[in-house]
């Protein structure tokens, strides 16, 4: 019995065996690949005899005087200020000499070269001046060692320019406190001049100032313009000393006749309590008197008080 379970359940037909047979083939052949991959390809050998020669050429040291450059090894290639360089003693002439105007034959006489000549002339052509005798140590080219030989022979006559000194420049310049105006001016009745004469009010202030009262109708008191949009708080209480209220023709609205829209168009009136102004008008006839929106549940005190003198029942 046990016999016949075990063959039933391991035996496997040819088929089975071959397939068996042919994965086991694969699974070798593919871990034996990696070892095989080297002996497949084709590598081509590298002659490291170039490499060798070019880095024994970069190891060697080539100065070149004509224009101070210098290899060195291991180093990037980069010039140097000629002025680090050790050099001959300059056989030139001394005598004393004026960099603006001396000629290319009194800079030979120096004992400057050519090229450092050149360098002069071109600076001097393009509008360039030397003001101070220590100036002639910026020309390029020019070594610090001849820089110190030609420096007690430089006459520089006045080349008409003053040398800027902000010493002096501090000297010249007092402080002045701005004034401002001390005028009392009447809010209702000044112009765009009369506000930008106080200290901390621009144009713009002065034209937001204006058009906020123009929408509102007129200011009935002072406090009203520190309302202005973009007027800092502290800036309203230096200048608020010199507003007065002497116009008091404020343009009313007529809440028994304006529309929505006319109301609204206040910047104390919104929308909802405009609509709100009007329905009660619609649902309980005309107003009696300018207290009478108190009656309307969003009217408080404090809105009251602020709205009141610029509504009217006639």
């Amino acid at each position: 019995m046990w016999k016949q379970l075990v063959s039933d359940y391991l035996g496997y037909t040819k088929k089975e065996r071959n397939g068996i047979l042919v994965l086991l083939s694969l699974i070798i052949l593919f871990l034996l690949l990696p070892y095989c991959y080297p002996y497949l390809i084709n590598r081509k050998k590298y002659d490291y005899r170039e490499f060798e020669k070019s880095i024994a050429s970069l190891e060697t040291i080539d100065k070149d005087s004509g224009n101070g450059f210098e290899k060195r090894t291991g180093k990037n290639y980069y010039p140097s200020s000629q002025k680090d360089y050790p050099r001959t003693s300059s056989k030139g002439e001394l005598f004393y000499f004026d960099p603006n105007t001396a000629t290319i034959a009194d800079w030979k006489r120096l004992g400057l070269r050519d090229k450092t000549i050149a360098t002069i002339q071109n600076y001097l052509s393009k509008g360039g001046k030397f003001y101070k005798k220590e100036d002639i140590g910026k020309i390029w080219g020019l070594h610090q060692d001849e820089v110190d030989r030609l420096m007690p022979y430089v006459q520089i006559q006045s080349t008409g320019k003053t040398v800027y000194s902000p010493e002096k420049e501090y000297e010249k310049k007092e402080y002045k406190k701005p004034t401002y105006s001390s005028t009392i001016i009447d809010i209702n009745s000044a112009d765009t001049a009369a506000f930008i004469a106080l200290p901390g009010i621009g144009s713009k202030l002065s034209q937001r100032i204006i058009n906020f009262r123009d929408k509102l109708g007129g200011f009935y008191k002072v406090e009203q313009i520190g309302e202005t949009f973009g007027l800092p708080d502290s800036t309203f209480q230096k200048i608020k000393i010199s507003f007065k209220i002497a116009t008091t023709d404020i343009r009313k609205i007529n809440i028994n006749t304006a529309s929505v829209d006319e109301m609204k168009s206040h910047p104390y009136i919104r929308y909802a309590l405009a609509n709100a102004i009007a329905q009660y008008r619609t649902q309980h006839g005309k107003y009696n008197t300018v207290a009478d929106i108190k009656k309307i549940m969003t009217v408080t005190n404090e809105v009251f008080d602020k709205l009141a003198p610029y509504l009217a029942v006639d």
